[in-house]
This record gives structure tokens, sequence and C-alpha cells, in this order.
């Protein structure tokens, strides 16, 4: 699975998770997966002192734990979506 590790594809992982009302947050923390989940609140809290790559496999691990919709996203989104799918199931 081919992933542009930049700033534009962190953009486009978090803004789908915008689109399905979670709310993104860099913060400092001790997390022992480098991230946190706060489900019933929809928050993500990603450590703020990863790089951009750690930041977007931290969103890829959020958004397979997690009931993502497709409803709303554009054509890049749901490329993006769709990778991070097919990618969830050749892991399983």
């Amino acid at each position: 699975m081919a992933f542009r590790y930049n700033a534009t594809t962190l953009s486009l992982l978090e803004s789908i998770m915008k689109e399905n009302r979670y709310i993104v947050r860099y913060e400092k923390g001790s997390f022992q997966s480098g991230y946190c989940i706060l489900q019933d609140k929809r928050v993500a809290v990603i450590n703020k002192f990863y790089d951009t790559e750690s930041r977007i496999n931290a969103l890829i691990e959020i958004m397979h734990q997690v009931e993502l919709s497709t409803e709303g996203l554009d054509e890049k989104q749901l490329e993006i979506f769709n990778k991070v799918s097919q990618q969830k199931l050749e892991l399983e």
C-alpha cells in the first residue's frame, strides 16, 4: 500500500475524520500507542511530537478501529479512504 507521507495526505486523512464528526487533536501525552481515542466524544488525540509520517500512520490505525462513512467525501478523500479500507482488508 503506497501512501505519500506528506502534509497533503495528512490533511486529507484529517478531513475524512472531520466529515465523520471526529475531532483530531495533537497534544502532549504519554500514550502507549502514540494516540488515544475517546469514542464517546468522537475525539482522537495524537502525540504532538510525532512527525508527519507517524501522524499519518496513527490516523490510519485509528481509521481501522472506528466506523467511518463515505457520505459527503469528495473524490480525493474517497480515494484515500479506499486505500485505507483496502489496507485494512489485507491485514485481516
